[in-house]
């Protein structure tokens, strides 16, 4: 038996027109549907996106199926429905293959300096072992890959960048020639002028960033998912690297405090800006809505944090940024108007993932 088709009414983002929209065959209609099941009304927003986040691993690496999978759902129930994977351990390849499961854009693994990262997360490689390893990666991958810029060097005491120029510059030409786009890791300023010369496509977090460079990345389409819940966290990594890293514990409560400044310089300057949780390892999965929240309470507008985590990211990622005629039907529906009050992102009405009502 064939399944009626459903209806949902109300108004529909980001323009906000009053629509009857009917879902058949796992496709957005307009038209009128005969026989088609009245389903929810509400604001209707085109499908969530977690531009950065990592199924498949918690603090200690990688994780099982069924723990994955749990990550997974709880992401798609607050209305997630497309993520960038932005680095696991784990292969999640698989979830491609589960039709009640986020659409996945995977960064295969990320790619960090020998002992200059966390603990069972990242192939460990040396710099002239970069450039052949972001190759398998870009294999590997669905068209990203992910590097650590940046992390502590016990050496110095402070932030330090993960590989010389040249070997990013080599590895993004790899990566671009076999077809994938490079985002990297980057708490502090040192790493990013390299990065950005080299052609880098994304950067994760940015705390490190200058006036020049956000012009810059204006000015050659580099994008920014600023991460705001995860630089919340700073004070605490300040304060666990006091006693042995007096300079690393400078230099990251600088950032912190630089934070508002820093994103909204980026925002001014016309650099694209993504939401992106960063759920996996110490943060938690389904929080796509504190990311939007968040963003907001740094100076963005509403409309723009929200199209940051739905139909600006969905074009960004290759995806249909809007729901007109024979899109996929990804799409949450919220009781009240989201850029009026954005905590109703926190309690879906309903999620409809591939035309089914999912949560």
């Amino acid at each position: 038996m064939v399944a009626p088709a459903l209806r949902f009414s109300g108004p529909v983002l980001p323009d906000g027109e009053p629509r009857t929209l009917s879902v058949v065959d796992g496709r957005v209609t307009y038209d009128p549907v005969a026989g088609s099941e009245r389903a929810v009304d509400g604001w209707i927003v085109p499908g969530l996106v977690d531009a950065h986040c990592h199924l498949g691993l918690d603090d200690d690496g990688a994780i099982s199926r069924e723990a994955t999978e749990e990550q997974a759902v709880a992401d798609r129930d607050a209305g997630a429905l497309l993520i960038r994977d932005c680095g696991s351990a784990a292969d999640t390849s698989w979830v491609h293959e589960r039709e009640d499961l986020p659409r996945l854009i995977r960064a295969g693994r990320h790619i960090a300096r020998t002992r200059r990262y966390i603990r069972n997360y990242a192939h460990e490689v040396e710099p002239e072992e970069l450039a052949s390893v972001v190759a398998r990666e870009a294999e590997r991958g669905d068209g990203w890959v992910k590097l650590v810029g940046d992390w502590i060097s016990r050496d110095a005491g402070d932030l330090a960048p993960s590989f010389p120029e040249e070997a990013f510059a080599e590895a993004i030409r790899v990566a671009h020639e076999h077809g994938a786009r490079v985002t990297a890791h980057c708490f502090g300023h040192e790493v990013l002028a390299g990065l950005l010369e080299a052609g880098i496509d994304c950067i994760e977090h940015g705390t490190g960033l200058h006036p020049d460079q956000v012009e810059t990345m204006a000015a050659r389409g580099v994008a920014l998912v600023p991460t705001v819940m995860q630089l919340d966290k700073f004070p605490q990594y300040a304060a666990a690297g006091r006693a042995k890293f007096p300079a690393y514990t400078s230099t990251i409560t600088d950032l912190y405090i630089r934070r508002r400044d820093t994103v909204m310089a980026a925002y001014e300057a016309g650099v694209a800006l993504y939401a992106g949780s960063d759920g996996g390892g110490i943060s938690r999965h389904g929080n796509i809505a504190g990311e939007v929240i968040a963003m907001t309470a740094l100076g963005l507008p509403a409309d723009y944090a929200l199209g940051a985590a739905s139909w600006r990211a969905r074009e960004w990622l290759g995806w249909n940024a809007g729901l007109e005629e024979g899109a996929p039907a990804d799409f949450v529906v919220y009781d009240t108007d989201p850029l009026e009050d954005l905590s109703v992102l926190l309690r879906p009405a309903a999620v409809v993932l591939r035309g089914r009502v999912v949560a």
